[in-house]
């Protein structure tokens, strides 16, 4: 029974390193070690003819005219962009670049990811091409203006509002007051906080700011 058992287990053996020969394509052989599975992004041809190049990390004070003087060196750039807020133009440390060839960008993905640039380890991935969205370039030639924020904030501020968006505009207010006042109190802190209900005007005509300011 002993020897029985021995022969089954060795035909399940023998199945099993067949059925793994089969599989031989999907594995990259290593010099004196196992075969080990080929990444994903070597298994998508899409990713290897892209010339479209993620970076996120960027690091505070690398900026278009920065990132473009450095990445210059190893090809020619077609397009760059930083991602900005559109409130305070102030980088949301991502952007990307496309390069004039896909070996260009592959070499750069490969070189610059985890690459340490003033405390951030750079995160450079290629970008398949199914991926690149039409708005990805959107705005990306224009020159950074710094008021432009302020301008948009002036005129959200300044727009005419309706009766229903003033309520919740005092409504969040008020939210906010009353947190202020239990923080206080939790802190055992002796003042006496200045009521909102008189300050606030029901219905303003409107509110605006200057040019000045």
């Amino acid at each position: 029974m002993v020897k029985m058992k021995m022969k089954r287990s060795g035909g399940s053996l023998e199945r099993a390193m067949s059925q793994r020969s089969k599989e031989a394509p999907d594995f990259l052989p290593l010099e004196g070690g196992p075969g080990s599975r080929l990444p994903k992004e070597y298994e998508e041809p899409s990713a290897l003819n892209s010339s479209v190049l993620y970076i996120g990390r960027i690091p505070h004070g690398f900026y278009e005219e920065q990132m473009q003087g450095f990445f210059k060196q190893f090809g020619t750039i077609k397009r760059l962009r930083l991602a900005r807020n559109r409130k305070t133009g102030n980088s949301k440390h991502y952007g990307f670049i496309k390069f004039e060839s896909p070996e260009v960008a592959k070499i750069v993905a490969d070189c610059m990811h985890n690459y340490l640039l003033f405390e951030h380890m750079l995160q450079v991935h290629v970008v398949p091409s199914e991926r690149v969205h039409p708005n990805m370039w959107k705005q990306a030639k224009q020159k950074y203006d710094p008021s432009r924020g302020r301008r948009l904030e002036r005129m959200r501020h300044n727009k005419d509002r309706t009766a229903e968006e003033h309520k919740k505009l005092v409504e969040a207010i008020m939210r906010r007051d009353l947190k202020r006042r239990k923080k206080i109190k939790a802190a055992c802190i002796d003042y006496e906080c200045p009521d909102m209900v008189g300050s606030v005007q029901p219905i303003p005509t409107k509110m605006k700011f200057s040019e000045e300011e």
